[in-house]
């Protein structure tokens, strides 16, 4: 679902700002699904929204930063008037301006309206009898990505409204998942974008399934953008290990020491895998330094599912080579960092307490 995510996006980039990560509660981790496109969960409506169009083909999108609601009356206000028809007036003006805001928006063609602020119940009842879907109060992020995904505009105002600020994409639908409702924009015509829904029994369990896709889409997007990769499980590892003793067999000298306990360094990778798989790590290791020295296996990682060792190129379990190299080079500038401090300096805390007896002062 992650390689799906990252294949679908046509960004040279590989924005990270073009998947979308929704959480949804209930269900199993089998229930998560990805969307190739925009999806994210449907805002507060006022009735009238069950009335409006749930799917829709080739849908125009319209954004708006306009808020299409009556206003309450300012407790403050003061407005002087002569005649009851004069107050009579003053209301009417109200309603004149919100269905004149909506009749534009209705001219123009729109067919699925957005609004990063609210849209009161007149008009989500007035849009609902012109088969025309609204929500408001759309996240900013939801909302950016519907623009890079549709090619809609936002527009502060409803008056000049033209084909040029309107998006597009091939099908809308709003779908119940869960006990939420998700509004989908899928077939996108601009840029693309993917969204992945995550479902899963508890809550905590659903914050790790995140953390754990974020991971992933970062490795699948770094190995996209370099196709480089090389066998994991620990086995690049092993076989670095094995070549740096090699080598050191042929330094006189000291080096030989420090080129020798690099190498064992190397060999914490497989280690760890190998204990927090609830494997034996010894028996691993000697497993993996006979496939590699003996046998010559450059490919040969552990498998954590037969607690064994296994060909982990031929069975897809691998690692972006340009990641592996910033790691080995940033833990070995990390250790050079440290050796270089020859003197540590602590400065007693100050206080009569500290003072040493005979000292001047004391």
């Amino acid at each position: 679902m992650t390689t799906d995510a990252c294949l679908f996006l046509e960004d040279s980039n590989l924005s990270l700002d073009l998947i979308g990560i929704k959480k949804v509660p209930g269900g199993g981790m089998s229930d998560s699904f990805l969307v190739e496109g925009v999806g994210f969960k449907k805002t507060f409506s006022y009735a009238g929204f069950e009335q409006q169009p749930k799917k829709l083909e080739n849908p125009k999108i319209l954004s708006l930063n306009v808020e299409l609601e009556l206003k309450s009356e300012s407790e403050k206000a003061e407005i002087r008037i002569q005649e009851v028809s004069d107050y009579a007036s003053i209301v009417d003006a109200e309603w004149e301006i919100i269905y004149t805001k909506l009749e534009e928006i209705h001219a123009s063609g729109a067919t699925v309206v957005l609004s990063k602020l609210a849209i009161g119940d007149l008009a989500t009842q007035w849009f609902a009898d012109r088969q025309i879907f609204c929500a408001g109060r759309v996240d900013d992020k939801d909302l950016e990505r519907v623009h890079q995904a549709t090619g809609a505009v936002m527009q502060a105002s409803t008056s000049d409204l033209t084909q040029e600020v309107l998006g597009s994409c091939g099908s809308f639908e709003e779908k119940q998942v869960g006990d939420e409702r998700y509004n989908l924009f899928t077939q996108c015509t601009g840029a693309k974008s993917a969204t992945i829904v995550i479902r899963g029994g508890a809550e905590q369990f659903i914050e790790e399934a995140e953390r754990s896709l974020h991971d992933a889409i970062m490795i699948v997007r770094r190995t996209l953008k370099n196709s480089t990769c090389v066998p994991g499980g620990g086995a690049i590892d092993m076989e670095l290990s094995k070549a740096v003793k090699q080598y050191a067999m042929t330094v006189q000298g000291k080096g030989q020491f420090f080129m020798l306990a690099f190498a064992k360094a190397l060999e914490a990778i497989p280690r760890t895998l190998a204990k927090n798989a609830g494997f034996d790590c010894t028996d691993l290791l000697n497993k993996l330094r006979y496939e590699h020295n003996a046998k010559n296996d450059p490919n040969c990682g552990i498998d954590i599912e037969t607690g064994s060792v296994c060909d982990t190129w031929a069975k897809f379990v691998w690692e972006p080579a340009l990641v592996k190299r910033n790691a080995i080079v940033s833990a070995t500038e990390a250790a050079c960092l440290i050796l270089s401090i020859d003197e540590t300096i602590k400065v007693p805390e100050s206080g009569k307490d500290n003072v040493k007896p005979g000292a001047p002062g004391s």
